[in-house]
């Protein structure tokens, strides 16, 4: 098999893992490299979807030893196999980086022989990188559940991030779907990389991965395990992957599309949780255990709490603008800053360009209010913020490329 037919079913294989995000990394260059993983030398793309395209992104085998459900890589999925040599994978890197399609590398794989054995191949193509080729870019490495904890040490002092992804919200959902796979053991690379991260191990810190939809978990389980992650594990990011059906197995949904709006709805509530203040409880609790699909999180959240709202945008705190629908941490800024030294309007908060699209409903300017009904009711501001939404897609299509 030639170094192209690898290529094209190892970087397919890998287009479910989620996990990769190229921030965060300050790792230098020196005068025999090439590379630099500085924050301003890596470039971000995004898919439409949200998810960064500026890495290449491949396994080093879909052979597996492990049989998870959802996985189009399972070892009783008759696919087409292969498998990269670490020289093929350096080969790859160095070639698309000097022709400027990516900044950096993702690597993962599928588990082959042994947990350990799969580390040392991941260990010896990074080693490679580093050392013979010097290659000073960006590395995303994804660590092997089980495998020692002295091969995790290695990878992590040669790569930017690591990420290991527990896939289920729950234990019950992971012996359900991927009885192989452990949660301690998983939990246990989180422990150590978050003990021993420092500037010259995982300087990037870790991320982690969660399947939505494969099981049936709640928004409120999916978010509360996000959030435990983040306090306790320092967790850089949770991505969130919605479950694409492509094994035919019992214990599976049978559904033809992937979630990708509850997906949406997740990283919406994930950013409220780690930039806006708001916590689990907030957001969703035992009575409303799922999301809104038809209206964002804060939106959602504000309209369930109408009896705090208008906010004057003239005396509000920061915390309390944050919780405006439509308002973000940079118009509130702008806005506590402007007001010491005069009264905000609507006309200037438009001049700020803060959005007004849904704040309008949920403040008060020196007193005023934006619309003309100022005893509007949950329902009446749902029907406006729906309709409006409707009216700002209608006619929108996918350019083509061939058109």
């Amino acid at each position: 098999m030639d170094l192209k037919e690898k290529l094209i079913i190892l970087s397919d294989s890998a287009k479910y893992d989620a996990s990769c995000s190229s921030s965060g990394s300050t790792r230098k260059n020196d005068k025999d490299g090439i590379g630099s993983a500085a924050a301003c030398g890596i470039c971000h793309s995004f898919a439409s979807d949200g998810r960064c395209i500026s890495l290449l992104k491949i396994l080093m085998t879909n052979c597996c030893i492990f049989d998870c459900k959802y996985c189009i890589n399972r070892r009783s999925n008759d696919v087409k196999r292969a498998i990269f040599t670490p020289e093929e994978i350096c080969e790859i890197t160095i070639n698309f980086y000097k022709r400027n399609y990516i900044e950096g590398l993702f690597l993962s794989s599928g588990i082959i022989k042994s947990p350990d054995y799969t580390m040392e191949k991941l260990i010896e193509t990074v080693y490679l990188l580093r050392n013979k080729y010097h290659f000073n870019g960006y590395i995303h490495c994804k660590a092997i559940p089980g495998a020692s904890e002295s091969l995790l040490k290695k990878l992590a002092s040669l790569v930017d991030r690591i990420s290991a992804n527990i896939e289920m919200p729950t234990e019950n959902g992971l012996k359900l779907l991927a009885p192989d796979k452990d949660t301690n053991k998983i939990d246990k690379i989180m422990k150590t990389v978050k003990e021993n991260r420092n500037r010259n191990f995982a300087p990037a810190g870790q991320s982690t991965q969660m399947i939505i939809g494969a099981s049936k978990e709640t928004d409120l389980d999916i978010l509360s395990k996000s959030s435990s992650l983040y306090n306790t594990y320092n967790l850089k990011r949770v991505f969130y992957s919605a479950y694409v059906p492509v094994n035919s197995d019992k214990l599976l949904p049978s559904i033809k599309m992937p979630p990708l709006v509850r997906e949406n709805r997740l990283y919406q509530a994930d950013w409220l949780l780690r930039y806006y203040n708001f916590k689990v409880n907030d957001l969703l609790d035992s009575n409303n255990p799922n999301f809104n699909i038809l209206l964002d999180p804060k939106t959602d959240w504000a309209l369930r709490h109408l009896e705090e709202y208008p906010k004057e945008i003239n005396k509000a705190s920061y915390y309390d603008l944050l919780r405006v629908p439509g308002i973000g941490p940079t118009s509130a800024k702008k806005i506590v800053s402007s007001r010491k030294y005069f009264t905000i309007t609507f006309d200037d908060l438009k001049k700020m360009n803060v959005s007004l699209k849904k704040a309008k409903y949920f403040i008060l300017c020196n007193g005023k209010y934006f619309a003309e009904n100022k005893s509007l009711r949950k329902e009446t501001i749902t029907t406006s913020l729906l309709l409006e939404n409707k009216e700002s897609t209608d006619g929108l299509k996918q350019l083509s490329l061939f058109e």
